[in-house]
């Protein structure tokens, strides 16, 4: 099972300008994550951009949706900023029903070391090979519908809508 990864930038591929004192995008780290997770998995990756979901468009968002619905695989991983991921899983959620499309993210950048976003990465490959088709965020070691989900940002957390 070949597995897609799409990368969308967010807090996930920052890096840390201690000049300045600000974050900023270089590279994805995703290739440097699956090899120390040991990855074994069929994965091909594609950078689509690399901003922070604040920053994200409807142009950019229709694009994460017409590459997805195009893509020959049918399991596929999204990294995305947090702040926006339920907006472009919403997005994915109406347009796609016959692929397994899950989206992940950090509230840590990798770089910082004690990022969560390996923990995150991890949990949604194994969801996405598990799942039946549909759109889910995982965050956190849980797993929400595309509808059902939001950012709790007093605690950087992900929870269900009704909570």
């Amino acid at each position: 099972m070949a597995i897609k990864i799409f990368i969308t930038g967010g807090t996930f591929d920052k890096e840390y300008d201690e000049i300045h004192g600000k974050l900023y995008f270089k590279n994805t780290h995703l290739q440097e994550i699956l090899e120390l997770g040991r990855c074994e998995l069929d994965v091909n990756m594609r950078t689509l951009m690399m901003v922070d979901s604040l920053d994200m468009t409807d142009q950019d968002r229709d694009l994460i949706v017409n590459t997805c619905r195009h893509c020959e695989e049918r399991n596929i991983v999204i990294t995305h900023g947090t702040d926006t991921m339920a907006v472009t899983a919403r997005a994915l959620g109406q347009a796609i029903t016959d692929k397994t499309i899950v989206l992940t993210g950090a509230i840590i950048p990798y770089k910082f070391g004690s990022s969560d976003g390996l923990f995150n990465l991890g949990t949604a490959l194994a969801f996405v090979q598990s799942l039946p088709p549909g759109v889910y965020v995982a965050m956190n070691g849980k797993c929400f519908t595309w509808d059902n989900v939001r950012k709790n940002k007093s605690n950087g957390t992900f929870e269900e809508v009704g909570q």
